[in-house]
C-alpha cells in the first residue's frame, strides 16, 4: 500500500515504503524547474525538466521502478503530461504519457554511465560494426535523450491503436 492510499491525515509513516513515497514526492515538489514546467511548460519542456530532476536524483529512478508514484506532485506532473498530450491530439494520451514516463527515468538512470561508454573499448572481432561506430560516436547524452523523446512524442501523436498494440495486444472492437 502506498503512503498516499492511507486515510488522511497520517502523522507518521508505517513502513519504509512510506518513506520512499514521501521522499520521492517531496524531491519532485521541491524542484523549481519541475514546478515551473508543470505550471506553464510545453510537453518537451516538461519532459526535459523531469529528466534533469531524475538525473540529479538518481535514487528516484530506482523508487519509481519499484512502485507507481502517487503523491500530489507526481499526480500533477502526470496530469500535465496527459493534458498536453491530449491537447496535441494524441489518440491515447494516457498510453503516450506512460510511454514518456517510462522512457524518461530509464534515460536518467543510465546517464551516469555515459563516460564509461566512451572509455570502454568494444571488441572488434566480436562486434565489428559496433566497434567502428563506437569510436566515431560523440555520445552526447542530452542529444540522445532529445532524439528519443522527439521520436516517442511523434509516434504518440500519430499512432493508430486500432490493432490494440497499446492495450496489451487485444484488438479493440470497431466503433
Amino acid at each position: 500500500m502506498s503512503y498516499w492510499d492511507h486515510r488522511k491525515p497520517v502523522h507518521r509513516t508505517r513502513a519504509v515504503d512510506d518513506l520512499f513515497d514521501l521522499g520521492l514526492d517531496h524531491a519532485l515538489g521541491a524542484d523549481p524547474a519541475v514546478r515551473h514546467a508543470v505550471d506553464t511548460g510545453e510537453l518537451i519542456d516538461l519532459m526535459h525538466a523531469y529528466h534533469a530532476h531524475l538525473t540529479r536524483h538518481g535514487w528516484a529512478c530506482l523508487v519509481i521502478g519499484m512502485r507507481a508514484p502517487r503523491g500530489p506532485h507526481y499526480l500533477r506532473l502526470s496530469e500535465r503530461m496527459i493534458v498536453l498530450l491530449d491537447e496535441l491530439g494524441a489518440p491515447d494520451p494516457l498510453g503516450a504519457a506512460y510511454t514518456l514516463a517510462n522512457f524518461t527515468p530509464g534515460s536518467a538512470l543510465t546517464q551516469p554511465m555515459a563516460p564509461s561508454e566512451r572509455a570502454a573499448p568494444v571488441d572488434a572481432e566480436i562486434a565489428p560494426r559496433y566497434a567502428r561506430l563506437h569510436t566515431e560516436h560523440p555520445v552526447d547524452i542530452d542529444a540522445l535523450f532529445r532524439s528519443g523523446l522527439t521520436a516517442l512524442i511523434r509516434t504518440a501523436l500519430t499512432r493508430d491503436d486500432t490493432d490494440g498494440a497499446a492495450h496489451g495486444g487485444a484488438r479493440q472492437a470497431s466503433r
